[in-house]
């Protein structure tokens, strides 16, 4: 019997709310691959349970320049002694010692762009930030073989930049797994009110949360659930002390991911409100609006040119105009109430069918399959 490829699988963050790796890691272990998932360890960091090995390192710094060449610096020494089959590198800030031990021992490597990286707010107005990450890109990039990203917008960025264009694998929810299916007054959550749901992980500025928060001084009769974690928190948990929106706003920190989806499955809507400020944002495709579908929940977005396809396909929610905030709460309202129930859920229906994992994963399954023998 042939022993199982070993991978040894990359990313920055604590692996506890990375949805995309986990599936990822998921599905290859049950093709029979030994799977090893590598990140970092937080002082918040939930607990892991996962079938396959996962390493998890702390580390001196958790910011700014010196946190990324630490982690690259660790990550590099940890792969160069390891035995291991293949690398799969997520988003640029892992790619650098995932290369270098590629080239050193001799290994295919898989990297996964869950992001167009050298275009995030974040990095835009530090020239020397962006130019280190830009030729970190731009080395490394053109010489590799096996590419992912998360959607076509992105894809066609890349291939722009470096005349390679990457397999689109979009991060969709698994359709066999189970959604656990819980009560709003279990949810300690009112049963005479419409609920909406913000989620992720990346509540940051620019995603429009602000803006939703003023929008909800104009929503009476309805509750506004944040659900994870971001740059803004702290600034929209003080917006939301003030009289004006007094019991409207609940937040719910960072939550495990099937906690997270009882809340999305009793909400009536879920909102996904970045703006394109910058060419990440205007291309990004969030789990989030999969997420919202897999729980047979609406979206309502904002006009952004990859979650406006999947909501003109299926039909499973509507697009905001503008961040004016009573804008937002006019759509919102407009659509919650003039809607056909029982049309929409059919078509969520339909559309969390056709969007599961089980079927975007057989493009990465097959890449793997492809890899030449050691």
């Amino acid at each position: 019997m042939a022993k199982a490829k070993r991978i040894y699988i990359s990313v920055i963050n604590d692996l506890a709310t990375d949805q995309r790796v986990h599936k990822m890691c998921a599905s290859l272990e049950s093709e029979g691959y030994e799977v090893n998932l590598v990140g970092r360890k937080l002082k918040d960091s939930l607990p892991l349970d996962r079938s396959y090995h996962t390493y998890r390192m702390k580390l001196l710094f958790n910011k700014g320049p010196l946190f990324f060449a630490e982690y690259n610096f660790r990550l590099f020494w940890f792969l160069v002694f390891k035995k291991m089959d293949v690398l799969h590198s997520n988003d640029l800030d892992t790619l650098l010692a995932n290369f270098l031990v590629s080239k050193i021992k001799r290994k295919p490597i898989i990297y996964d762009s869950h992001e167009y990286y050298t275009g995030v707010p974040e990095i835009q107005n530090r020239k020397f930030v962006k130019k280190v990450w830009t030729s970190i890109e731009k080395w490394i990039f053109p010489k590799l073989k096996y590419t992912f990203t998360v959607n076509d917008s992105i894809a066609d960025l890349f291939e722009k930049d470096y005349k390679k264009r990457p397999l689109v694998i979009r991060n969709i929810p698994n359709q066999q797994s189970e959604l656990s299916t819980v009560t709003r007054e279990e949810l300690n959550l009112p049963k005479d009110k419409k609920i909406l749901i913000l989620q992720g992980a990346g509540i940051n500025i620019d995603r429009g949360a602000e803006e939703l928060l003023e929008a909800m001084t104009f929503l009476d009769n309805y509750i506004l659930l944040i659900v994870g974690s971001g740059d803004v928190i702290e600034d929209l948990n003080k917006r939301a002390q003030k009289e004006d929106l007094k019991d409207k706003v609940i937040f719910k920190g960072k939550l495990p991911y099937h906690k997270m989806m009882q809340y999305t499955r009793v909400a009536d809507a879920g909102l996904t409100l970045d703006k394109d400020t910058n060419i990440n944002y205007k291309f990004s495709l969030p789990n989030k609006v999969f997420d919202y579908i897999r729980a047979q929940t609406p979206v309502i977005s904002s006009k952004i040119v990859e979650i406006e396809k999947v909501i003109n396909k299926y039909q499973v929610g509507t697009i905001i105009s503008s961040h004016e905030p009573l804008v937002i709460a006019e759509t919102i309202d407009k659509y919650l109430n003039s809607v056909d129930q029982i049309d929409l859920k059919n078509k969520l229906r339909i559309a969390s069918e056709q969007l599961s994992w089980e079927n975007e994963v057989i493009k990465m399954l097959e890449t793997y399959k492809s890899l030449p023998e050691n």
